[in-house]
């Protein structure tokens, strides 16, 4: 496979009793949109700062378009659009101003500064300040300026701060055109854990500093569900194992309530008819969720 983008080894420290990442390997395949995930302070913001150039790297290495990052800054940087953290605006100028600015330092087209507008919904704001811009419209902007120059590879730390719904929509809808037709790679961190579900091709998840997974998002899900259970709620917990260890399973007592390994609806089914047919009363059968949400804290917690 080949990865636009890897890093080996890459750690950091603000002091000597204070390590911020251990041992950092990402590996983003090119045309992906990479999800990096985990809570705050788990390390995102500063390996993105890293990969940019914004913070001096301490150990590993950083790879970006096949080549080093620290002999060809320049010409990887060219290549790169991003956002970090709160956006960076000439709030005095407008859109249009405040891109024509970025549009001579990039020498890239004067007609990019109308397009990358459409694409972002601001092609309305007119003579509008960008200070008077709420929220959303300056993450907007952010983006718009990021993908002014058309790169190769997008960064963006939170890039859905302050929109509403239909505009966290229109910016997926976005991104993902951007990665199925134009090949754009997308590294995106994000606490929206249903947004990113609906986004990403690719996740990696990072707590306290080092990864805790890393993978296509269909592999993280296929690994939760070879560890979910079925729950089982009944009047009569000790009857109930005795029926559902006849089925050769393990069962757990949790909280007043059994769970067993994943099985067939055929076996919940038999299960479910023999614990009634021996006057077990059943109040409920579930099953562990395995949305991203629930993924994320197993694994934050050590559960996967």
């Amino acid at each position: 496979m080949n990865y636009l983008l890897e890093t080996s080894q890459l750690s950091y420290r603000f002091s000597e009793n204070e390590m911020i990442l251990q041992d950092i390997n990402l590996r983003v395949p090119e045309a992906s949109i990479y999800g990096f995930l985990g809570p705050n302070g788990a390390g995102k913001t500063t390996t993105l700062r890293l990969i940019l150039g914004l913070l001096k790297k301490q150990e590993g290495s950083i790879h970006i378009f096949g080549k080093p990052f620290k002999q060809n800054r320049v010409e990887i940087l060219q290549k790169i659009g991003s956002l970090i953290e709160s956006p960076s605006l000439y709030s005095h100028l407008t859109a249009v101003e405040n891109l024509t600015l970025l549009q001579k330092i990039y020498q890239c087209p004067k007609e990019r500064i109308p397009a990358v507008l459409k694409l972002v919904g601001l092609s309305d704001t007119a003579k509008k300040k960008a200070g008077q811009f709420s929220l959303g419209m300056k993450q907007r902007l952010s983006i718009a300026i990021a993908l002014l120059h058309n790169p190769s590879l997008l960064v963006l730390d939170e890039p859905t701060n302050g929109l509403d719904p239909n505009g966290i929509i229109e910016i997926r809808q976005l991104l993902k055109q951007l990665s199925q037709e134009e090949g754009t790679t997308i590294i995106i961190s994000s606490h929206l854990l249903s947004e990113i579900e609906k986004l990403v091709t690719d996740i990696g998840i990072i707590n306290k500093g080092k990864m805790m997974f890393q993978g296509t998002l269909d592999a993280l899900i296929r690994k939760q569900q070879q560890l979910l259970s079925i729950v089982f709620e009944t009047n009569d917990i000790v009857m109930a194992d005795k029926i559902i260890r006849e089925y050769e399973l393990m069962p757990v007592l949790d909280d007043g309530k059994i769970m067993i390994p994943a099985v067939s609806k055929e076996v919940i089914a038999r299960i479910n008819q023999q614990l009634v047919n021996n006057g077990v009363d059943v109040y409920e059968i579930g099953i562990v969720k395995n949305d991203l949400e629930a993924i994320f804290i197993d694994l934050i917690n050590h559960k996967i």
